[in-house]
């Protein structure tokens, strides 16, 4: 017999195996355990933290500088929980390699550390980062931390990355690193041919500790 969730705790409820310190009636729990599925959020992927991160990056979103070559980059997104509610001041950390695949590993350049918004909102601006010679596909790295929150450490892949030959979904297993085909976002082109820049949108969700 199939019951439904109502059923199932309205039984849970008479057997003692559901209590509700609110003393809710069966359906009104129901309703509120629906609405908190509906509205629940996988969280996003792991992938590796990677040997180039450096601690203390600065501040500010603006990674790449006047006349720096490569295509422009403007990634954005929100920071979630799982229940889907944004988390206003996390913490997210981004690396990356130079147009050339290289890795500055001096200084900071295409490093930064953000603060995500009241609404759980976060940007920056950079360059499309090369093919760094020991992976497989173009990627900036993420650390995401936030109070009460397990930290995230996972990987931005772009849809036009020529190694994936136009078919993420048949090809992103060609980078072993590549832990799931979520991570890998689709690529809009925005301006005018002189102002051209690659704009992606790389929503991060934070499982709670």
């Amino acid at each position: 017999m199939n019951f439904s969730r109502r059923d199932l705790l309205a039984k849970c409820v008479a057997l003692g195996v559901v209590t509700s310190t609110s003393n809710l009636l069966p359906s009104v729990m129901a309703e509120a355990w629906e609405q908190r599925e509906q509205h629940s959020l996988n969280p996003t992927a792991h992938a590796e933290l990677g040997p180039f991160y450096k601690r203390l990056a600065p501040a500010g979103n603006m990674l790449r500088q006047p006349g720096d070559p490569g295509m422009p980059l403007v990634v954005s997104g929100k920071v979630f929980n799982i229940r889907g509610e944004a988390l206003p001041n996390a913490t997210v950390e981004v690396w990356q390699t130079n147009h050339l695949g290289l890795y500055d590993l001096e200084g900071y350049r295409y490093r930064a550390k953000l603060a995500t918004h009241a609404d759980g909102k976060y940007d920056f601006s950079s360059v499309m980062p090369g093919h760094y010679p020991a992976r497989v596909c173009q990627h900036v790295h993420y650390l995401v931390t936030a109070p009460g929150h397990k930290p995230l450490t996972t990987q931005l892949y772009f849809a036009t990355d020529p190694v994936l030959e136009g078919d993420p979904d048949k090809n992103y297993t060609k980078d072993p690193l590549i832990t799931s085909r979520e991570l890998v976002r689709p690529v809009t082109l925005i301006g005018d041919p002189k102002e051209l820049h690659a704009a992606v949108q790389f929503e991060l969700v934070l499982e709670t500790l």
